[in-house]
């Protein structure tokens, strides 16, 4: 199967950024009360359905996947990037990190009972979103759950040139609506648990909404 352009630009971008990237992302700890809490929440359904690990799709240099593994989950990161993983391994050497993409993810049916997608989709172009989301179904067993955060709004795409250290970028995001997030995730038959919509903060100046869904029994 031949890779997606975005797939491509994705990888090539954050191989150049990775390493800035890596120091200026916060640590999970550092982040708002609300983010912080339904990634606590996140865990607690994922340890409480009993139903796998928790694969952490698109988990850069793998602070959120230590994160987990810190409140009790059994949790390996995935990530487009080599370099990301590079990075991810050198600093998490106890966790396992994988090269893997969200288009084809190379997990079993039904192995997972988590998936994270912290802050990934939004570099998926709207049309290729029903394949994730069909692959984010297909990997969770019965019972297991979805954490899908990142940035939204009206629709608007964007195409930065530059990004972490003013290295070049060739990747592109998508700000879909929350209710066309939800209605993609309910089309690949998941059911949204919880919406949580964000306004923009700190200097920020997008909203950000987290949802959490789970495969039914």
């Amino acid at each position: 199967m031949t890779e997606p352009s975005h797939v491509t630009a994705v990888r090539e971008s954050y191989d150049t950024v990775a390493a800035d990237y890596a120091r200026v992302v916060k640590e999970p700890t550092e982040l708002d009360p609300v983010s912080r809490a339904m990634l606590a929440a996140f865990a607690e359904l994922v340890r409480s359905s009993g139903a796998g690990p928790v694969a952490d799709l698109g988990c850069g240099p793998g602070k959120v996947t230590a994160h987990l593994a810190a409140l009790g989950v059994p949790v390996f990161g995935v990530d487009v990037s080599p370099k990301m993983i590079e990075l991810a391994r050198a600093a998490y050497p106890q966790l396992r990190f994988a090269v893997g993409s969200m288009t084809a993810l190379e997990i079993g049916s039904g192995e997972l009972g988590g998936v994270l997608a912290y802050y990934v989709t939004h570099h998926t172009p709207p049309e290729w979103l029903p394949t994730v989301f069909a692959e984010f179904h297909r990997a969770l067993a019965p019972g297991g759950v979805l954490m899908l955060a990142g940035h939204v709004g009206n629709g608007e795409h964007l195409r930065p040139t530059h990004a972490y250290g003013g290295h070049p970028v060739s990747y592109e995001s998508y700000l879909l609506p929350p209710d066309r997030i939800a209605e993609l995730l309910h089309r690949a038959g998941l059911v949204v648990m919880t919406r949580v919509v964000q306004e923009p903060e700190d200097g920020a100046k997008r909203q950000y909404g987290t949802f959490l869904a789970s495969k039914p029994r």
